[in-house]
């Protein structure tokens, strides 16, 4: 068992730790970061859609210290996304320790340090540090509900971040689970390529553009959440009529307050009301009850068959199965429950990044946050 010590060990390689060993490095604090895949970001390099786009202008998912080029577009495709993450790394010089999965970490009363054992093939190594950063993310593990007879299905059944492009699908019915933005886009993405696609879309949703975001978040520097919620929902209303017409509820609750309290965005349209509208999209209101074959019987009793399935149904955390002795920062859901803004911060120097519902611009400030508290500490100890 190979033994390392570090001031700050930081779990997860992701967007939010890199900013988290950007941070510590431009305060000169040495940490070590462990990932449990061959590669940073590996859930925009390896399981995410060919289509995607940042949501959200560039200004608002900037990584600390470092701009986008000016050159790149307000919107940016995940390509150039993934070349500023690379040109990040090397800015840097973030090197992760690849292929670590934590399977435990607990902090040590004698030695007042965090104690993190992660396996690495046939080896287990131990790391100890007096700070622990989780920076495991919101999306760590895809999840797929337990539907019965799914296991008959003789087509294709993949979570999202198995999805790359519709072309795979030409000319299939194709039964889409979930109606996030990742939902959506890949519906939109499913047609656009001749599938024949159907959508499930149980919770009632909110419809903006993206404009309509980048205004709202504007706004929010300046007047009340509610009172911009307000807004959204009016002008969304004239943008895109009766949804309920088409099969689609609106929520009662505002689409920046139901982002803050319950982790989910509005749907932030890019093309795919159209595509609903138009009869293209079909939207079915209902839970999956069972699979019989290739046909899906539906809670409200349709019975409708399929080629493939594809879940966005999103992710679960597994931080509470090696996270131990924390009572204190994060639920068993892998959420804070310390109240935003003092989410990122626990007992015993633990600390968590990107967990605070406020996507890239969140994780910013989370990270510098914890940089600077790290940094106190280490200057008053």
């Amino acid at each position: 068992m190979q033994k390392q010590d570090q001031a700050v060990i930081v779990v997860g390689a992701g967007p939010s730790g890199l900013s988290v060993a950007a941070c510590l490095t431009k305060q000169s604090i040495p940490y070590i970061i462990l990932e449990r895949e061959d590669c940073f970001a590996s859930l925009w390099k390896k399981y995410s859609y060919d289509r995607l786009h940042l949501h959200l202008r560039k200004q608002f998912c900037e990584l600390p210290h470092k701009p986008f080029p000016p050159s790149y577009p307000s919107y940016i495709p995940k390509e150039q996304f993934l070349h500023y993450l690379d040109d990040y790394v090397s800015h840097f010089r973030i090197t992760p320790l690849y292929n670590r999965t934590v399977e435990v970490a607990e902090y040590d009363e004698a030695s007042l340090k965090w104690k993190v054992k992660a396996r690495n093939g046939g080896e287990v190594e131990e790391y100890s540090g007096k700070f622990l950063v989780v920076a495991t993310g919101e999306t760590s593990d895809p999840y797929i509900p337990e539907v019965e007879g799914l296991s008959s299905f003789p087509g294709k059944v993949l979570h999202s971040t198995r999805f790359k492009s519709g072309k795979e699908f030409k000319d299939e019915h194709v039964l889409v689970v979930g109606s996030g933005n990742s939902g959506m886009e890949i519906s939109l993405d499913l047609v656009n390529h001749g599938a024949k696609t159907s959508i499930v879309v149980r919770s009632p949703v909110h419809f903006l553009s993206r404009e309509m975001v980048f205004w709202g978040l504007f706004l929010l520097k300046y007047f009340s959440l509610s009172m911009v919620d307000s807004v959204m929902v009016i002008v969304s209303r004239l943008v895109y009529g009766d949804v309920t017409s088409y099969g689609v509820g609106r929520p009662n609750e505002g689409p920046f307050f139901m982002k803050v309290k319950y982790g989910k965005y509005p749907v932030i349209d890019v093309g795919t009301y159209q595509k609903i509208k138009s009869g293209e999209l079909k939207v079915l209101p209902a839970e999956m009850e069972s699979v019989q074959g290739k046909d899906v019987l539906f809670k409200n009793g349709e019975l409708h068959p399929f080629d493939s399935i594809v879940f966005c149904t999103g992710f679960k955390r597994s931080t509470h199965k090696w996270l131990k002795g924390d009572d204190y920062l994060l639920n068993d859901d892998g959420i804070p429950k310390p109240s935003y803004p003092f989410h990122w911060k626990g007992k015993n120097g633990l600390y968590c990044v990107g967990l605070s519902r406020r996507g890239f611009y969140g994780a910013t400030a989370d990270a510098e946050n914890i940089a600077n508290d790290i940094s106190h500490i280490l200057q008053h100890t």
